[in-house]
């Protein structure tokens, strides 16, 4: 298997989607921060009810980016993934929902096994 790679040499990969309406909320996200910033970066941590939850920050160089994260580039948005989250993405789509309470976004995942019945974790 042969990868490409991102200007960072990060591994540019395909096994999670993004949505348009994902793309370009984090677009919009990303241009209106004031602090410089690589992208964002998504991982797993244990946490919740159901034992991981999904975490989203802004990718900053030389403090959250390793050589190791894979990179998902589109439309000059780099979205950089977590080795340690990789395995629980494959297949997997990040979406951003709106409902009458809350947004934000948000994995469609094949591989979770179930979440709680608030929805802020997950178990694989």
């Amino acid at each position: 298997m042969a990868f490409k790679f991102s200007e960072t040499g990060n591994p540019i990969v395909d096994y999670v989607t993004v949505t348009d309406e994902a793309f370009a909320q984090i677009k919009e996200l990303l241009q209106s921060r004031s602090e410089a910033c690589e992208g964002i970066r998504v991982g797993v941590r244990t946490r919740g009810c159901s034992g991981m939850s999904y975490t989203i920050e802004y990718a900053v160089k030389d403090k959250n980016i390793t050589k190791f994260d894979d990179v998902i580039i589109r439309d000059g948005v780099s979205i950089f993934i977590d080795p340690k989250a990789s395995m629980f993405l494959i297949g997997s789509q990040m979406i951003f929902k709106t409902d009458d309470l809350n947004s934000g976004f948000d994995f469609i995942n094949p591989n979770e096994k179930g979440r709680c019945g608030c929805g802020e974790s997950f178990k694989a």
